[in-house]
């Protein structure tokens, strides 16, 4: 599938799905190994305690989303590492090719980052990446915007307008890429040209023709 780049400046990626390789489960299935239970988890697995999200929109501290497993699981023994540890389980590494397909794409463009996240992920994530590649995750866009930063998520139009006005970009210029319809939807209504990475694509496909 190609995508159109016609007029484009700048280009904003979504994380996970788009540039990092997520498995959900394996969080799922570390915090079950805790002690938690099928009934905290919604129908599609996700964490049916807001504190999952609450996290994500920097409502609360890391520290807060630690004692609030503890509760949940009625373990006061349970490490910081040790909570840490399952919900970055679902990290599962950045292929290096995107990082090189991204690279290409800022010789031509202002590339950017907008992720739905939190501190611990982002803290493990920049560690990590560091560590296996001698240099910054943050080095390879222009800037970078995380949601418990900007304390606002996609899909809400909201949050793409905060990353338009901070990133000083003219929308009618800019692309959004994501692997979720409805943030493509949310990004559409703040003006922004989209591209849904859908299941199955790869950003090095996508872009080859341009990267050449």
């Amino acid at each position: 599938m190609k995508i159109d780049l016609k007029g484009i400046k700048n280009i904003i990626f979504d994380l996970g799905g788009v540039i990092l390789d997520l498995d959900f489960m394996a969080s799922v299935k570390a915090f079950r190994k805790m002690g938690f239970t099928y009934d905290m988890f919604d129908g599609q697995l996700g964490f049916s305690d807001d504190i999952f999200y609450h996290i994500q929109t920097g409502k609360i501290s890391p520290k807060e989303f630690r004692n609030r497993v503890r509760e949940i699981l009625k373990n006061s023994n349970l490490t910081d590492q040790q909570i840490n540890d399952a919900w970055c389980a679902m990290l599962d590494g950045i292929p290096v090719s995107r990082i090189e397909t991204i690279r290409k794409l800022k010789n031509k463009y202002k590339v950017y980052l907008f992720s739905n996240t939190n501190l611990i992920h982002i803290e493990r994530l920049e560690k990590e990446f560091a560590e296996e590649n001698g240099f910054s995750f943050t080095s390879i866009f222009a800037d970078v915007f995380y949601s418990h930063e900007i304390r606002d998520a996609k899909p809400a139009v909201s949050s793409f307008q905060k990353v338009i006005e901070m990133a000083k970009i003219d929308p009618a210029e800019s692309i959004f890429i994501d692997d979720v319809e409805e943030n493509i939807k949310g990004a559409e209504k703040a003006g922004l040209k989209t591209f849904w990475l859908k299941k199955g694509l790869e950003l090095g496909e996508v872009f080859k023709v341009i990267t050449k």
